[in-house]
């Protein structure tokens, strides 16, 4: 096969073109929680239900999810980037973004944000471990909704993750 050359530049452009939402991710380990903002998720099947997300392989969370193979994903509103801001923020001690961010645990035990349209908590089901991220695929075993409406986006808040 021929050697291939990537332009890095054109890559970049064409990757952020790429759609995303902009979630919170709940973890929970014992009495501890924990949250970060997550924008690599999509729904992967009906039946059963589930999603798959990619985690930062050097990051808390994704050692949690690991140990507990649980996690929860609450959908922001389209006006709620000032909450998804809080869970960007580098943490003093896990489970600090809390405190600015009201929840109740779950049915599954994970962090379900009061403010969220709502969420869905995962059963983990399967993992690709590749580059500087895991993907992690969750069976979707309960959700709550707050309320509908428009879901925060990732192009709209002028942030960017990928490329």
């Amino acid at each position: 096969m021929a050697e291939v050359s990537l332009d890095a530049a054109a890559k970049k452009t064409l990757l952020r073109k790429i759609p995303h939402g902009v979630f919170i991710c709940g973890v929970a380990e014992g009495d501890e929680v924990n949250g970060f903002t997550a924008s690599w998720v999509t729904q992967g099947s009906f039946e059963p239900p589930l999603v798959v997300m990619a985690v930062r392989a050097d990051s808390t969370s994704n050692g949690v999810i690991q140990r507990t193979g649980r996690f929860s994903l609450n959908v922001l509103a389209a006006d709620q980037k000032d909450l998804a801001a809080v869970f960007f923020k580098p943490q003093k001690a896990l489970g600090g973004r809390f405190d600015a961010a009201p929840f109740q645990l779950g049915a599954l035990g994970l962090p379900i944000l009061d403010d969220a349209l709502g969420a869905v908590e995962c059963q983990l089901v399967g993992q690709v471990a590749a580059g500087d991220h895991t993907v992690f695929v969750g069976e979707v075993k309960s959700a709550v909704l707050h309320r509908d409406g428009a879901a925060l986006e990732l192009g709209p808040t002028g942030w960017q993750y990928g490329g």
